[in-house]
């Protein structure tokens, strides 16, 4: 089984990267719905055509923001400040990160693990996670975007729980994660020419490789240790009502 990656889940904008809809994904009895949530990398330097397609096509009403605040002081969203969207921001990190340096964002090692980084995130962003999964279950917020810098690793965590959730299966979702890699040279250019992030490894290497595998291992961890992510949400707090609002916001039957 594979992911739709046809040009319909993709979104070109000028000036943001690794834009696409999760819609199209096959679950039991049916498929996720165009046009209600997609991730994305950092949107700060759209043009005022990226922000009317932004808020007109795509439909955008809430913008989640899984950068941590010392990034958004940093880098800021351009020309969606101001604008009609309600912006939200919800930081993904380690348990251990209340503050971050520009070289924390930007690991160097040649061989990375990224598994063990994304379950650090997971472990680390509870109430992020649960809250934009509340967001989501929110038909009145849609449609929702959410990213974080290259919209790859905390992106593809947040992604991966909502996708997990409702049913898609492990190996799409690792198709969906891997997408990124089609776009990953435009976001690490973009990406090293900003004080933030400068000095990432070449693409394809340490926190710019973009593994299905990886994605497999981190969803496989999550099963064995809590059943997927439906039993990780409800193990945080999240109610059966709250996952069965997720399922009819993301799900078309």
């Amino acid at each position: 089984m594979r992911t739709d990656s046809s040009p319909r889940r993709w979104v070109d904008f000028a000036e943001i990267d690794n834009v696409r809809d999760l819609g199209g994904l096959p679950v039991p009895g049916g498929v996720t719905r165009f046009g209600v949530v997609y991730r994305a990398s950092t949107p700060q330097h759209l043009t005022a055509d990226d922000l009317v397609l932004l808020t007109g096509r795509v439909g955008l009403r809430t913008l989640i923001d899984l950068r941590n605040p010392d990034e958004v002081e940093r880098e800021g969203y351009g020309l969606l400040t101001g604008a009609d969207v309600r912006l939200v921001n919800l930081p993904v990190r380690k348990a251990a990160a209340t503050t971050v340096t520009p070289t924390d964002l930007v690991p160097d090692a040649k061989h990375y693990d990224l598994v063990a980084l994304y379950r650090e995130l997971l472990d680390g962003s509870v109430e992020s996670v649960l809250t934009a999964v509340r967001t989501i279950t929110d038909t009145d917020h849609h449609s929702v975007v959410f990213h974080c810098a290259a919209g790859k690793d905390r992106t593809g965590v947040l992604a991966a729980v909502l996708l997990d959730a409702v049913g898609v299966p492990a190996e799409v979702i690792a198709a969906d994660y891997a997408l990124s890699g089609e776009r990953m040279a435009r976001v690490r250019a973009r990406l090293d020419a900003l004080p933030s992030y400068h000095g990432l490894p070449p693409v394809r290497t340490g926190i710019l490789a973009v593994e299905p595998a990886v994605m497999i291992e981190f969803l496989e961890r999550l099963r064995a240790d809590h059943g997927g992510a439906a039993g990780w949400l409800r193990a945080h707090g999240l109610g059966d009502r709250e996952l069965a609002d997720l399922r009819r916001a993301l799900v078309e039957n």
